[in-house]
């Protein structure tokens, strides 16, 4: 009984990854210490899937890899047939921001240098340049027509190099 109720806040320990927990003697030992064979460990089973215990999407850390450029081009490709309706009007143009910004990242992290994607990277810094640090949604709204053109320059002009998001 007890090691079910462990198992049911496993998750929760397993997501701040600060724990093992050990049904055997029902102790929680920081990860990495000894915890005997019964134990369900915060750290990737040896094959690199995740536990079964994990979440089934995290949040990527900062120590995570930056996107390639063609995931970012997706990300920023499926906003295109959304719009700023209400009820979703603050989380749409958050988004467009965030895949505009992932995708800026993307390019200057991408082995072919920075230098590849001068117009895409010239126009999220100008784009940053308009917004200034406020990235809040009154801000967003006010350069929505900012904020979207550049992500259609963006898309027009990814379309014309496929092999760099293919």
């Amino acid at each position: 009984m007890f090691c079910s109720s462990v198992r049911s806040t496993a998750v929760l320990v397993v997501a701040l990854g600060a724990f093992t927990v050990s049904c055997g003697s029902g102790s929680a030992v920081p990860a990495g210490g000894e915890a005997g064979a019964s134990s369900v460990s915060t750290r990737p089973a040896a094959s690199g899937s995740a536990s079964p215990l994990a979440p089934a999407s995290a949040a990527p850390s900062p120590s995570e890899p930056v996107s390639k450029v063609r995931d970012a081009f997706a990300g920023l490709q499926a906003t295109l047939d959304d719009s700023c309706t209400p009820g979703n009007c603050a989380y749409f143009l958050g988004r467009v921001y965030d895949e505009l910004h992932r995708l800026d990242r993307a390019m200057k992290a991408d082995p072919k240098g920075a230098g590849h994607f001068p117009e895409p990277i010239a126009l999220i810094a100008k784009l940053d340049k308009d917004l200034g640090d406020d990235r809040s949604f009154e801000n967003l709204k006010k350069h929505q027509a900012t904020l979207l053109g550049t992500r259609d320059k963006i898309n027009t002009w990814m379309q014309g190099h496929p092999d760099d998001y293919r």
